[in-house]
């Protein structure tokens, strides 16, 4: 008889790739049972094509698929999950939910079932190089317009290294994130509370403006913003190559531990900067695992996604260099000794925003990217900007 086989969509990280790896190992030795997997890395959006636009979870093409919360309504909505619930009562994980914080374990509770568990957190915060602030005497920002000053004064491109950098790849992620973050720390709201779009607010135009004028700056930011993505710019920091930026949690960890970190021992963490009439505000986006609905091996699948819930194979998440997502990890002494501002990742859940729960996200994100394009590469108005993105989405709608 051959012995099952668990195909899983990886997002490309290395730390993602070693971990499951290591995890599965241990899986076997631990329960003893004879199985293997198959696992791929893609990069997002390859990832989120052959997942969900693919159906590849439904077909029986993946067993497993890494997923980013904001898709989770999508692929519900497009039949694409299997539900989580009955698998739990079935093989209940002994310390669940109470061991997580309760952001990472709510998001994925609608439509009357369960659909991922957590795998990697890391909200999105303030990530600096403690060094050159103390050297430069500056403080760490409070304000974005602190954060723009600050980055025009670290910025070194004869030594190759830049202010700061802005991850603009369109690959709904960093650069959509990035825009309802700077209306959210300015009062404003992305969305309204029916989850439609509220692009031509104040808040907005004064996002976008920042945006605009912080890509636009060549003697603060790091150049080819279009090229770079989320791994790609907490790359270039753990490179030594980028002075501070708004970034997610686990690129400060990764470049405090990684072997070819060029920065270890010099990276901190603080909340975002606040906007005028606003406050520090964090996002919660996180990659949860979620099995397949035309899965044969489902049993497997939870077994699995059961074991990667204990302590030891979240430190191990943790340790290989991406972000764990139980307390445990969060508390733990040997790896507070090696980050010492791990344990911070409690309070920034607490101040933390999340997306609506719409299956049209992924296809909003998008539409701002293509509006963040158009900003950075012409003299558009921004009020003609954010107008036509406000139609776009409400025509998706």
């Amino acid at each position: 008889m051959t012995r099952p086989t668990l195909r899983i969509a990886v997002r490309r990280f290395g730390p993602f790739e070693s971990a499951i790896v290591k995890q599965f190992a241990d899986f076997r030795a631990t329960t003893g049972i004879d199985a293997a997997i198959e696992p791929v890395a893609m990069d997002l959006n390859p990832l989120h094509e052959a997942i969900i636009g693919q159906r590849g979870l439904a077909t029986g093409d993946w067993d497993i698929g890494f997923m980013a919360t904001d898709w989770l309504a999508q692929a519900q909505a497009d039949g694409l999950l299997e539900d989580l619930a009955p698998h739990m009562a079935r093989a209940p994980i002994a310390d669940f939910p109470q061991a997580w914080s309760p952001s990472l374990t709510s998001m994925q509770r609608f439509a009357g079932g369960y659909w991922g568990m957590p795998y990697h957190d890391g909200p999105e915060c303030l990530v600096y190089r403690k060094d050159l602030l103390a050297a430069a005497g500056l403080a760490v920002p409070q304000t974005w317009a602190d954060f723009h000053a600050a980055a025009r004064v670290l910025h070194r491109p004869e030594e190759q290294r830049y202010g700061t950098v802005l991850a603009q790849f369109p690959d709904g992620h960093n650069g959509f994130y990035d825009f309802c973050i700077h209306i959210w720390s300015r009062g404003g709201e992305p969305f309204d509370t029916a989850g439609c779009p509220a692009f031509t607010s104040p808040a907005a135009h004064a996002a976008l403006d920042y945006l605009r004028d912080l890509a636009g700056d060549t003697g603060a930011v790091a150049p080819g913003g279009r090229d770079l993505d989320s791994v790609a710019s907490g790359m270039l920091f753990a490179q030594g190559k980028v002075a501070m930026m708004a970034n997610w949690f686990g690129f400060a960890a990764y470049a405090d531990t990684a072997e070819d970190s060029r920065v270890r021992g010099l990276v901190d963490v603080a909340p975002l900067p606040a906007g005028p009439g606003g406050r520090s505000v964090s996002l919660n986006v996180f990659w949860v695992l979620a099995i397949g609905a035309g899965s044969r091996h489902k049993a497997l699948a939870w077994d699995f996604l059961r074991h990667l819930a204990s302590a030891p194979m979240d430190r191990l998440t943790t340790m290989e260099g991406a972000i764990g997502v139980r307390r445990s990890s969060w508390s733990d002494a040997e790896i507070n000794a090696k980050i010492p501002y791990y344990h911070r990742l409690d309070w920034l859940h607490e101040h933390a925003r999340e997306m609506p729960l719409t299956p049209h996200l992924a296809a909003i994100s998008h539409v701002v990217d293509e509006m963040l394009g158009r900003a950075m590469a012409s003299d558009a108005p921004t009020p003609a900007l954010l107008a036509q993105a406000q139609a776009a989405v409400e025509a998706l709608l």
